[in-house]
Order: structure tokens, then C-alpha cells, then sequence
């Protein structure tokens, strides 16, 4: 009888485009959608700003791989994030992420998708991230700010709000009209 192995940072080091290890297995992520991938390239953008300005950290964009040591979770891919701690260089990431974003796509709403959110949310706060930011950006409650001091209940920003990632990022406003794209005629 083969025991079934568990699959290790080493073997996402192997896998061709976005994934995750959760239970044991490699867990492929889906390419986003233009308006989700705006967001949360402007969201890296505005981190980015903060880490040069500040000398605290690393913004990272959306095809990072952080390795973590959860029970039933051995990575996280964040769609952006910052990070505190020692560069790696060409590896992943040593560990969690201070603040991470997850940007839902179009199909990302209903029961079984909630229950997936909270779960991956649960799991960076077990891990020792700070602050976590469900965007959403076809609710009026576009970002979720979640946070070691509130994990259940979040913080809410519209459009028109400056949202916040705080303890992770402290002093870091960030204008939840940034996450739309203001159309340009061609």
C-alpha cells in the first residue's frame, strides 16, 4: 500500500502559474478577471508607495507564494500583500504575509464561497498576518477590513471611504474609489 503524501513547498516550486497548499494538496488559482486585477494592482501600488516612504516592508503582488506551517495549510497567494520581514530573494516567502488581500471575482458570493473566504481569512490570522482586506467590488460594502483584533466582525469602506489596514499598516489611507477603473475613451 503507497501512503499518500502531503505536497510540500518544494512541490509548489514545480506548479506553472497561481497556487496554493491546502489539506495536503496543490490547489490551482484561476487567472482574475481585468476589473479584480486592477484593484489589486493599484492596491500593490499604493503599498509600494508606503514601504518607500516609510523604509517598513515589501509590497507584493498577486502571484506570491508565502509559506506558512497551519495544519491544513502550507502556503498562501494573496492578491496583494505586505510583507515584514527578511527578502528571499528568488524563493517565496518565509512566512505570512502583515496584511493580505484577497479580491473576489464575479462568482465568488453565496454560501459555499463565504464559508471558503472565512476559512482562508481564519487561516492568515492563525498564521500570525495582521490584517486581512475581502474586497468585493460589486458590493456597496466593497472592502472587509478583518483584523487579530476582530476576526469575525470586520471594519466596512465604501466607495467614497479612505479604508485602512490596520495594526498592519499603520498611516496607510487608501481611497476605496482607487479600486474602480475610471474608463478612458480611445
Amino acid at each position: 500500500m503507497v501512503a499518500n503524501l502531503e505536497a510540500t513547498i518544494e512541490d509548489l516550486y514545480a506548479v506553472k502559474g497561481k497556487a496554493e497548499i491546502v489539506n495536503g494538496e496543490i490547489v490551482h488559482i484561476p487567472p482574475a478577471g481585468a476589473a479584480s486585477s486592477y484593484a489589486a494592482s493599484e492596491i500593490a501600488a499604493s503599498l509600494a508607495e508606503y514601504c518607500q516612504r516609510t523604509r517598513n516592508g515589501y509590497s507584493v503582488g498577486g502571484n506570491a507564494a508565502f509559506g506558512v506551517n497551519l495544519t491544513n495549510r502550507k502556503s498562501f497567494s494573496p492578491d496583494a500583500a505586505l510583507f515584514v520581514g527578511a527578502w528571499p530573494g528568488m524563493n517565496f516567502f518565509d512566512g505570512e504575509p502583515s496584511f493580505a488581500v484577497e479580491v473576489r471575482e464575479e462568482d465568488e458570493s453565496g454560501p459555499s464561497a463565504e464559508a471558503a473566504i472565512r476559512n482562508k481569512r481564519l487561516a492568515y490570522l492563525a498564521a500570525g498576518t495582521q490584517a486581512v482586506w475581502d474586497v468585493n467590488l460589486l458590493s456597496d460594502e466593497v472592502v472587509k477590513l478583518y483584523s487579530v483584533y476582530s476576526p469575525d466582525v470586520p471594519q466596512i469602506f465604501r466607495r467614497g471611504d479612505n479604508a485602512h489596514a490596520e495594526p498592519a499598516v499603520p498611516n496607510w489611507p487608501m481611497p476605496v474609489d482607487d479600486l474602480f477603473v475610471n474608463e478612458v475613451a480611445n
